[in-house]
């Protein structure tokens, strides 16, 4: 299957609440993940994720509906074509 390059957007509401199924989650798509950058946003109770992935779109696809199954986040992404 073909390899696509992305980036997916995460927004955390519920932090502490989430973030130890959300960090295994990350860890065990760790192969696909080229690059990771989390921004707490304090002043709105928020923490931002972005992510630069390289995998096929099932894994992708596999990814993004674990992250987005969690109460609380939020998950968009973009691919290449």
């Amino acid at each position: 299957m073909e390899r696509r390059i992305g980036v997916i957007g995460i927004v955390v509401e519920n932090r502490k609440e989430v973030s130890d199924k959300l960090n295994k989650i990350l860890s065990d798509y760790g192969d696909i993940i080229v690059g990771r950058m989390g921004i707490p946003y304090k002043e709105r109770g928020l923490c931002v994720i972005s992510l630069i992935v390289d995998g096929t779109t099932d894994e992708i696809g596999a990814l993004t509906g674990k992250l987005g199954a969690l109460s609380g986040v939020k998950v968009k992404s973009a691919l290449t074509k």
